[in-house]
């Protein structure tokens, strides 16, 4: 008699069963004839003994064939009978033949991925092999040529690159937004695309690709541009801010107002600041706007209420209150909508657009992880150039491709430059996981049109016009814009606003904040024993601060200003000296005192 097994589900335990491998059958088998819910799993573990069976939400899914003695459930009669619409997808889910399993069932399987593969072991067949990926994934082309983390980055990197992302991008008010001023439809693309629609929403720029090292500009993981490209448009984008207020409302009837503030607001920041508006406060469309201007005029009424004068009439001083474009993106007005809110106050959107041309530092991606930031972009004419005349859009490092092992990449080129020559394929080439049009027939197309079959070409140096040693590997690319630009990302200060609290300078780009100087880089110049400067960035350009310490308790002085007098508050002794220490540490002093602990300064002669 086999041994008793535990039956969970849901996780909940329920009870022993004699036969656990005979109830995971029975129960598959009921599934399968339709007495159970599809949705329900079970899964015998057999190295516990144990059989789960789940129902609950929240699990994924995924159909599979069903596979009986190596022969797929899927007859060439039903799927005829699926094409002529006599069968839909349920009737075969209720029939037995495709069923759902989840993660946890899925350990119990051995699953095919094409027909031919089955053999007695087997109990699924994929429906499709490109089934096996997300829609992301199963976005990039030759993937199964890839390893699988490169793949794993470049599905991540899709939903960071910029293109046409809605249709109705003019209405929008979207708090940022991209849009890629000329993107092109995939060379090489998947049935995942013609199933979501990608050619309508394209995303990518063809670039012709060349794979050699450019006098070190190209080093790591750097890409270079050729200039001319960049000027026809080549990764030109705009990018939209939103910026918003709306008339507030108080207690005692005042409220906000949208204007343009007059010298006797509170506040006024000078006439320069204020010339973009109207007398509304607003914008007019295409005002030309620099960082830090005024987008929205506002006033709001004063905090309190002031004493009525002599003639018995309150003018009342408003404040200054008005939204301000933020640091680092300039733009042009695009579109300025007033409405309302859902209290009814007057509410005003201003879409400010910026024309993001390709810099030194911005962030491009093929669909195989081959992520690289612009490390020159250089003239056309000093680009290398093949025998016809063709000059590269984008040098890429070879070292870039080796260790990462994205082959797909490489044969994207090929399949691109391969298209690019074959005007009978007007849809673009197929890169479907396992279905794509395999390398020798890549190299078929080229042959046919004169090129080499490896893709390789012979290259002249573009400055010197000496022909380059050995053949470059070069093809078309559909790549990327990312949407991280270092314009958006350039952080400097020299000086600027410190926290109130630590007195150390504020965090963060949009408040003119420093760059942190943290623990590691202090242990970095502690390494090479760099005392001074360790003490300039530490204290010097932090938070430095004298107070004066008290020679026999060791605490901190009082300096009364008012009566002209420096002593000790505990033994109101006089004998206090300058001590230099950070406002951070002084601020550790009192907090322990808060805490109840007094802690003592021990004042020795400073050694010169």
């Amino acid at each position: 008699m086999a041994k008793q097994g535990k039956v969970y589900i849901n996780g909940r335990f329920i009870g022993f069963h004699n036969n656990p491998e005979k109830v995971t059958r029975d129960l598959i088998g009921a599934r399968r004839e339709g007495k159970i819910d599809p949705i329900v799993n079970v899964a015998f573990h057999g190295d516990t003994n144990e059989v789960y069976i789940n129902t609950d939400a929240g699990r994924v899914q995924r159909p599979l064939i069903v596979v009986e003695n190596g022969k797929s459930l899927l007859t060439e009669d039903l799927v005829k009978q699926v094409t002529d619409k006599k069968l839909t997808w349920k009737d075969l889910v209720a029939k037995g033949i495709i069923e759902y399993l989840d993660a946890e069932e899925e350990e119990n399987t051995l699953v095919a991925v094409s027909e031919p593969e089955l053999n007695k072991n087997h109990t699924h067949l994929e429906v499709d092999g490109a089934a096996i990926f997300s829609i992301v994934t199963g976005m990039i082309p030759y993937v199964t040529h890839n390893m699988a983390g490169k793949s794993l980055h470049g599905a991540k990197m899709f939903k960071q690159a910029l293109g046409f992302g809605a249709s109705n991008l003019a209405i929008r008010t979207d708090t940022e937004s991209y849009m890629l001023q000329y993107p092109q439809k995939h060379m090489i693309k998947t049935k995942v695309m013609d199933l979501i629609g990608m050619a309508k929403r394209p995303q990518v720029i063809n670039m012709v690709v060349a794979i050699l090292p450019y006098r070190g500009f190209n080093m790591l993981d750097a890409v270079v541009l050729n200039k001319g490209a960049v000027e026809r448009g080549m990764g030109r984008a705009l990018y939209y801010r939103n910026y918003e207020s709306f008339e507030n409302r108080y207690p005692g009837g005042q409220k906000d107002q949208f204007e343009r503030p007059t010298e006797e607001t509170v506040g006024f920041m000078g006439e320069e600041y204020y010339k973009h508006i109207g007398e509304d406060g607003l914008p007019e469309l295409e005002t030309v706007l620099k960082e830090k201007a005024v987008v929205i005029g506002k006033t709001s009424p004063p905090r309190f209420l002031e004493e009525i004068n002599e003639f018995g009439v309150v003018k009342e001083k408003r404040r200054e209150s008005s939204i301000l474009s933020r640091k680092g993106k300039s733009g042009i007005v695009d579109k300025v909508v007033i409405t309302e809110d859902e209290a009814g106050n007057k509410l005003v959107k201003v879409k400010v657009r910026s024309e993001m041309t390709p810099e030194l530092g911005d962030k491009f991606s093929s669909r195989h992880g081959q992520k690289g930031v612009i490390g020159a972009i250089v003239a056309e004419e000093d680009m290398p150039f093949s025998e016809d005349g063709v000059r590269p859009d984008l040098i890429l490092n070879p070292h870039s491709v080796p260790s990462r092992m994205t082959v797909g990449h490489l044969l994207e080129m090929l399949g691109g430059k391969a298209y690019s020559v074959s005007p009978e394929t007007p849809d673009g080439l197929d890169g479907t996981p396992f279905e794509e049009v395999p390398y020798e027939e890549l190299k078929d197309m080229l042959k046919a049109r004169g090129f080499r079959s490896d893709g390789k070409e012979t290259f002249y140096d573009g400055v010197t016009g000496e022909k380059l040693e050995g053949e470059l590997f070069v093809g078309v690319v559909g790549y990327q814009r990312l949407f991280h630009m270092v314009s958006h990302k350039l952080q400097a200060r020299s000086r600027g606003p410190v926290q109130i609290l630590t007195r150390q300078p504020t965090e963060g780009k949009e408040k003119e904040g420093g760059l942190r100087f943290g623990e590691m880089e202090g242990e970095t110049l502690v390494g090479h024993g760099a005392a001074m400067l360790l003490h300039e960035k530490l204290i010097d350009d932090s938070d430095k601060t004298v107070e004066l310490v008290c020679e026999k308790c060791g605490i901190i002085g009082i300096n009364d200003q008012i009566r002209n007098k420096k002593y000790c508050p505990v033994c109101n002794g006089s004998r206090v000296y300058p001590v230099e220490m950070t406002y951070s540490f002084k601020l550790l002093l009192d907090e322990l005192k808060a805490l109840g602990i007094l802690p003592r300064i021990v004042l020795r002669d400073k050694v010169q």
